[in-house]
């Protein structure tokens, strides 16, 4: 059975670091463009950070520019979010999400529309909360 699972979420205070993880089962990365999303209590779903398939290409919100990282490594079927600078705004619960690549900006598409984009795989989400 293919799926995605993510780990690495927990709670910390701000100004800290959290590195989450997404493994892929069943299926390769190379043709998915992926990406992490969250969804905080009576908010929509934001995509964070999302990168293609190569992973040459990516798109982060702007609230998390300059201190949250994607990174993939489809050899081991996993991608990463490096959070730094943490704020209590994003305190969520955080999932990966991959959708076949259809084009030069998919990546940037998921990112966008991530509330009613159709993902091929979705996980069940870790929480993150940032909290003193």
């Amino acid at each position: 059975q293919s799926h995605l699972v993510e780990s690495g979420g927990g709670s910390v205070q701000p100004g800290g670091s959290l590195t989450l993880s997404c493994v892929a089962s069943g299926f390769s990365l190379d043709s998915y463009a992926i990406g992490w999303f969250r969804q905080a209590p009576g908010k929509e779903r934001e995509g964070v950070a999302c990168t293609s398939g190569s992973g040459d290409n990516t798109y982060y919100a702007e609230s998390v520019e300059g201190r949250f990282t994607i990174a993939r490594d489809n050899a081991k079927k996993m991608v990463f979010l490096q959070m730094n600078s943490l704020k209590p705004e994003d305190t969520a619960v955080y999932h990966c999400g991959a959708a076949v690549t259809k084009g030069l900006n998919t990546q940037t598409a998921m990112c966008v529309v991530a509330g009613t984009y159709e993902f091929d795989f979705w996980g069940q989400g870790t929480q993150v909360t940032v909290s003193s």
